[in-house]
């Protein structure tokens, strides 16, 4: 079985950066795409970043310009957050696809990690 642990989250002032990691463990046969969800109190989850493990990346628009999500060793991700501000303030996910698939379609999920951003 695979889990996905995260780390790195927190409580930092607007306007600071924050970085988030996951790291896949247990039986991994192969992880395709990996990346970040959040959910805000009272919204919905939404997502924020990914890579394919080709290594391309792509954004949603709340990260674009802002956020940069990357790759290691094919079962690591990261999330490197600049300029926050206090939207940004929700549970982050990491979240992955085994296999082939769509991010959208992710079948491994962390337990989620705070941030919370403070004005």
């Amino acid at each position: 079985q695979v889990r996905l642990e995260e780390s790195g989250g927190g409580l930092v002032q607007a306007g600071t950066s924050l970085r988030l990691s996951c790291a896949a463990s247990g039986r991994i046969f192969r992880i395709g795409v990996m990346g970040w969800y959040r959910q805000a109190p009272g919204k919905q989850r939404e997502l924020v970043a990914f890579v394919t493990d080709g290594g391309l990346a792509r954004y949603s628009d709340i990260a674009k310009g802002r956020f940069t999500v990357s790759r290691e060793n094919g079962t690591m991700v990261s999330l490197q957050m600049n300029s926050l501000n206090v939207e940004d303030t929700a549970v982050y996910y990491c979240a992955a696809k085994s296999g082939a698939g769509a991010i959208e379609a992710s079948d491994l999920w962390g337990q989620g990690t705070q941030v919370t951003v403070s004005s």
